[in-house]
């Protein structure tokens, strides 16, 4: 399968999975609204996610698909079967066990990731249910990633692309039908995580069996191949996950300032998912395995054609995608959000915050697609040097925020720190790629990002302009819904012809893959 042909499968999927994630979070705004409730939930659900980032899609995911891949190609599939069955059983046993100790120690991670929720005993006691009903949900999603990463591999990507998706939908059922049933009703949706959990790792079996690559436990932890793996993982923990302990750093922060300042930031994270899972997810997917088999296989210049691709196609959609974000925040969050229990104080809030992590989107989708190309070249190092200066100027732009912005909108400092020490982030890897020879810089990909700015500008300057004539508010959930349809395509049509116009044709810079 070409690549683009493997990005459109990929995009496909991670789109529909997005989208059911922006009707999950409609769902819940619309039922909770933003307050300590909500707060509650996105407090207990962030600590396993950030544990399936360090066990599971990311740390691992980097560490293992080049050594797996480079089983496959030099010792065949059967030897690669048997890692496969290694690492799975002593991920299991670690998952279970971190699960357990998760689950127990419930209480005090409260206190340790969200300290301004002692002020509010009721808030406290319902995080803690939450996190105890939620913590095993980390034991089934990294089951799940790391046979995402063994499909991937195959070259099977529509399966983990889908996976996804199964979660949003389980969260989506369980606000509609489950809420009356619990008391307090948000419990339902810590059951939902739960749920969404041993769905995408049921879902995944039939097609591992299927392929003759479902393994049986077998407990070898002295395997060469695991041990690989682990040496690599342990430095790829802090190097991929930066950007999410720098979140929960937030988050303990967004505890201490007023209620619904969690939740205004998680609305205008899982916002701006959409484009960076949508590109940046996507492309780290399929160009991991792709250059891991390069580098195996001595292609230098396939390597280089693939890197530079995948930068070109990024620069293209990303840098559009923040101007329309931004322009169009306003009418977005009153269209997806603006109903019921999520009030016009509520949209702004999110929008400011919203601003904040959109000026990032470009670095982020850069990370996801940059650290791969050292993992592929088994350097872990390189990546946790530079993840650590990110955290830590992320942290010190936090303290310069906090001390610059009014009360009201401190929250949105958060999101705007995250996004510079993206960029730093960003800047240091392609550095690093330079000077390790890894990536050579040509004119091209300049040029490129000089068009892309000069028709994205234009573009913003269109819809923006045609944005401010209608008065969104007015208008019912149906016509705002059009109405941004046709605001968005309008401002595509535009994009692409000023790049027509500019000697960039779409079709042409995808067909580069």
């Amino acid at each position: 399968m070409g690549l683009f042909k493997s990005l459109s499968v990929v995009s496909f999927f991670t789109l529909l999975s997005r989208l059911l994630g922006l009707v999950r979070e409609m769902v819940i705004a619309a039922k909770f609204g933003a307050g300590a409730s909500t707060d509650a939930l996105f407090v207990a659900f962030r600590i396993p996610n950030l544990l399936r980032r360090l066990f599971a899609e990311g740390a691992f995911a980097q560490a293992f698909v080049p050594i797996l891949a480079e089983y496959r190609e030099r010792e065949g599939n059967e030897r690669a079967k048997l890692l496969i069955a290694h690492v799975a059983s002593l991920l299991s046993l670690l998952l279970l066990i971190i699960s357990i100790i998760g689950v127990l120690c419930a209480p005090y991670l409260v206190y340790v990731i969200a300290t301004g929720f002692k002020e509010s005993p009721g808030q406290a006691e319902l995080t803690t249910n939450l996190i105890r009903l939620t913590f095993p949900y980390l034991l089934f999603i990294s089951l799940t990633s790391l046979f995402s990463s063994v499909l991937n591999t195959w070259g099977r990507f529509a399966v983990p692309a889908f996976t996804p998706a199964l979660l949003n939908i389980s969260f989506i059922l369980s606000s509609l039908y489950l809420t009356p049933y619990f008391d307090p009703p948000i419990m339902a949706l810590g059951l939902a995580i739960l749920l969404g959990g041993i769905a995408q790792l049921a879902f995944q079996i039939p097609f591992l069996l299927q392929l003759k690559l479902w393994p049986k436990l077998k407990w070898r932890p002295n395997d060469p191949g695991v041990i690989q793996v682990l040496k690599k993982m342990a430095p790829a923990v802090i190097g991929v996950s930066a950007a999410q302990i720098s979140l929960l750093i937030n988050t303990n922060i967004a505890s201490r300032m007023q209620t619904g300042s969690v939740s205004w930031l998680t609305f205008a994270d899982r916002l701006m998912e959409l484009p960076v899972g949508l590109l940046g997810v996507a492309m780290g997917t399929v160009i991991l395995p792709a250059l891991s088999v390069s580098v195996a296989n001595k292609q230098d210049g396939e390597y280089q054609a693939t890197l530079e691709w995948g930068l070109i196609l990024m620069l293209v959609i990303s840098i559009p995608s923040v101007c329309g974000l931004i322009a169009l925040s306003e009418p977005i969050l009153i269209t997806l959000f603006l109903r019921d229990q999520f009030s016009l104080t509520d949209v702004s809030m999110t929008q400011v915050a919203f601003w904040g992590y959109g000026v990032g989107l470009v670095p982020i989708v850069m990370i996801k697609l940059f650290a791969p190309v050292f993992y592929a070249n088994k350097d872990t190092q390189t990546p946790v040097r530079i993840a650590i200066k990110a955290i830590i100027v992320t942290q010190l732009l936090n303290v310069i925020f906090w001390m610059l912005l009014p009360e009201h909108i401190k929250h949105a400092g958060l999101a705007l720190a995250i996004s510079g020490g993206a960029w730093l982030n960003a800047i240091l890897l392609v550095a690093g790629l330079r000077r390790d020879g890894l990536f050579v810089l040509t004119n091209k990909w300049i040029l490129v990002c000089r068009d892309s700015i000069i028709a994205a500008a234009i573009m913003t300057l269109i819809v923006s302009f045609v944005s401010v004539k209608i008065d969104w508010i007015a208008s019912d959930s149906w016509e705002r819904a059009g109405l941004l349809l046709v605001v968005i395509l309008l401002g595509f049509t535009v994009y692409t012809v000023a790049l027509k116009f500019l000697g960039r044709r779409l079709k042409d810079i995808l067909a580069l893959g």
